[in-house]
């Protein structure tokens, strides 16, 4: 019952979301409710899975790792370790657990460096770095495969953002979309580069202890 209410919540929001879209001068408002949507339909699918406490516990630590992590880094910008430790998540504990951190990362660090409409976006932005790394995990086992799949995630999660800001705050115009991915560009270089020295120095070690750690979840004693 829950996972039908939240997903005719995601259904009504979307629906919203397009009649907002049609008056572009609603554009701000249909990205919030399309993200609403969005987020509601990824915590429907986080619903399926039966989960137990220790899976909560470990999700929220690495969350906060992330957190902090984002927030330590915040003088340097866009680099930060956020998105190795979710995309390392995601390969070590699957594509869900994965979502969960990204998401939890994102708003957990927004309270320290300020929350808005921006937050359901990079919310979902690194809860998909961590569902499309947990999807790929075979093909990221080497140091290499990790480092490279970072680096393309520091320019995906960039330009979800810059399209976020062009759609809800410029006129939608191939001019302006030249100009906001433009001046987004490096910015993204940089977090994709951060993204490169990290995985290549701590990203597969991550991915072992939580691998390691997780199969310890998984692991039942049976006392004859």
């Amino acid at each position: 019952m829950p996972r039908r209410v939240i997903l005719l919540c995601a259904l009504a929001a979307l629906g919203g979301a397009g009649w907002a879209a049609l008056d572009p001068a609603r554009g701000g408002i249909a990205l919030l409710l399309a993200g609403a949507s969005v987020l509601a339909a990824g915590v429907a699918w986080l619903e399926g899975d039966p989960g137990s406490v220790r899976d909560l516990t470990l999700v929220a630590t690495l969350a906060g790792l992330a957190a902090a992590g984002r927030v330590l880094f915040a003088p340097v910008p866009q680099v930060q370790p956020v998105t190795v430790i979710v995309a390392a998540a995601g390969v070590a504990l699957g594509p869900r657990r994965g979502f969960a951190v990204g998401a939890l990362a994102a708003l957990a660090s927004n309270f320290f460096l300020g929350q808005g409409p921006h937050t359901p976006w990079q919310m979902l932005a690194w809860g998909g770095c961590g569902a499309l790394a947990g999807l790929c995990r075979r093909l990221l086992e080497r140091r290499l495969a990790f480092a490279l799949f970072c680096f393309a995630l520091g320019f995906a999660f960039g330009t979800l953002m810059d399209l976020w800001i062009w759609y809800g705050f410029w006129p939608h115009t191939t001019a302006a979309l030249t100009l906001v991915l433009g001046a987004g560009l490096a910015f993204n270089a940089a977090h994709a580069l951060g993204n490169v020295v990290l995985a290549l120095v701590a990203g597969p070690e991550l991915r072992r202890v939580l691998g390691r750690y997780e199969r310890r979840l998984r692991t039942e004693v049976v006392w004859a």
